[in-house]
């Protein structure tokens, strides 16, 4: 789920409870007057627009078709993945044969464009087909009306009933209203993620207006529509926020034992005086580049010294797990191995399609009715637990290959 950016970056710490203006109890018991409170404060808006230069026309249109708020909204307030999620579960859902696999499609598919974006922006094709991944899953997103929602009723929802994102809702759905305002996309069309982040890329309205880009030259930057202009724009972003062409993002470490590290930014070379080297064995390029160590799974898991771009990345999700996976995808992507240090994982990871198996024999046996997607969400881990608690196991949700086993055996 998108993050807001500062400016470049999406909405961040959605993690936190909302702040209701109204309990939802009570809304439910009030209906009639929870949306004639709404419709007040929609009227009262269209002054805002008007000072914000949204024509009468324009903000009519908009709220044509929105009569009441979203409630799902203020539900999907409150959990944000990058923050709740362990490491190893954010990762294995976002880095695994299929997306890797998309991934390298992608890259022969849109390959002559690719070329082009990559020489106009400077930013590696890889890391521009991992963000589209992480953010829409290739486009596969856009597809789900499940997903899917009315940009303009998720901010006003937001502005108008969630005391904590007020502000972002407001400032949000005036840069939404000046996107119809332009004509790159009407109405209908602008639909995005409950936080309001639009299209392939996933860009909120405020950094649509900041970086969009009209990359296929129809008149229109439509980052909906147009996968060129989605991934011009994603790397317009990660440009104008001081992306280093030709150069990584970091490198995974290996840490000689029983010493302590200082924080912050020193050389690569500092850092292989201390003892910090690769951990497929080669030297780093560039001893005079400056990287942070970071340890996502403390001393037991994988280590890395990130570089600037890294840093860059976090302007378009700040938050280190999405940056680090990011990097991780687009490396596979481009045809190199996964970490040389696995995760602290509590179990034997499944591979994808095993994890598809998985899925589908739950269902079977009558634990879960979600989707076969070889991602572990909530609904796949608590049909993991009741099956384990079934069979007398360790109720612990891990969808192991020692559960998977076990249902073969069933």
């Amino acid at each position: 789920m998108p993050a807001i950016r500062r400016t470049a970056t999406r909405f961040l710490s959605l993690a936190l409870a909302a702040s209701l203006a109204m309990p939802m109890t009570l809304a439910a018991q009030q209906p009639a007057h929870a949306d004639a409170g709404f419709q007040r404060w929609v009227q009262s808006f269209k002054a805002t627009a008007a000072k914000n230069g949204i024509s009468g026309r324009t903000f009519d249109r908009a709220f044509r078709n929105v009569r009441d708020i979203d409630p799902e909204v203020l539900e999907k307030a409150t959990y944000q993945p990058e923050f709740t999620a362990p490491v190893w579960d954010y990762f294995d859902n976002r880095i695994n044969e299929h997306s890797v696999g998309v991934g390298r499609q992608m890259a022969r598919q849109w390959k002559p464009w690719l070329d082009r974006i990559e020489k106009a922006y400077g930013v590696d094709r890889n890391i521009l087909l991992a963000i589209w991944s992480m953010e829409s899953n290739y486009g596969e997103i856009l597809k789900n009306d499940k997903v899917m929602r009315n940009v303009v009723r998720s901010l006003a929802t937001l502005a108008y009933a969630d005391k904590r994102r007020a502000k972002f809702g407001r400032d949000q759905l005036i840069a939404a209203l000046k996107i119809l305002e332009s004509g790159d996309i009407d109405e209908s069309h602008l639909s995005g993620s409950w936080a309001g982040a639009m299209g392939h890329t996933q860009f909120i309205p405020s950094s649509y207006l900041a970086y969009a880009q009209d990359a296929d030259g129809n008149g229109k930057r439509d980052i909906w529509n147009s996968v060129p202009d989605a991934l011009a724009t994603a790397a317009n972003l990660l440009r104008k926020n001081g992306w280093q062409s030709g150069q990584t993002w970091g490198y995974e470490v290996t840490l000689p034992e029983g010493r302590k590290f200082p924080g912050g930014s020193i050389s690569l070379g500092k850092w292989n005086e201390l003892g910090v080297t690769r951990a497929n064995g080669k030297p780093f390029p560039r001893g005079n580049q400056n990287a942070e160590l970071k340890l996502p799974d403390g001393r037991g898991g994988p280590a890395f010294l990130m570089t600037k771009n890294f840093f860059v990345i976090k302007r378009y999700n700040n938050a280190d797990k999405y940056a680090l996976a990011v990097g991780l995808l687009a490396d596979q992507i481009a045809g190199y191995g996964p970490t040389v240090k696995d995760w602290n994982r509590p179990f034997t990871r499944l591979s994808f399609e095993e994890t598809q198996e998985l899925q589908k024999r739950l269902t079977m046996n009558g634990y879960y009715d979600g989707k076969i997607d070889g991602k572990i969400g909530e609904s796949s881990r608590a049909a993991i637990r009741a099956f384990q608690e079934r069979r007398g196991l360790e109720a612990d949700g891990h969808p192991s290959k020692e559960v998977l086993t076990t249902l073969r055996g069933r």
